[in-house]
């Protein structure tokens, strides 16, 4: 979602409707003199609320279960890391 701008001041005279707009979703930075100072975010939900969400909307389907690890598809035993090896597929 968005973020708002507002300076420490602006905040504490309207600091009710700001709570209202993270409620909502929304980030609100907040400013000292235009320079950012720090932020307001909303509450994260725990994994299973969102994970629920997700059925909800259709997007995800889940039985509840515990997912169990797989096997790794390939085992790297060289000296070097993946991501060097990615690097270099790359080019």
């Amino acid at each position: 979602m968005s973020e708002l701008t507002v300076g420490v001041r602006e905040l504490k005279a309207r600091l009710s409707e700001y709570l209202r707009h993270v409620k909502s979703g929304q980030t609100v930075v907040i400013t000292e003199r235009g320079v950012p100072v720090g932020r307001i975010v909303p509450e994260s939900k725990d994994l299973d609320a969102r994970m629920q969400e997700l059925v909800k909307a259709g997007v995800l389907s889940w039985s509840g279960k515990k997912v169990k690890p797989r096997e790794p598809v390939a085992v790297n035993r060289s000296d070097k890391l993946i991501s060097d090896i990615v690097v270099e597929m790359r080019r």
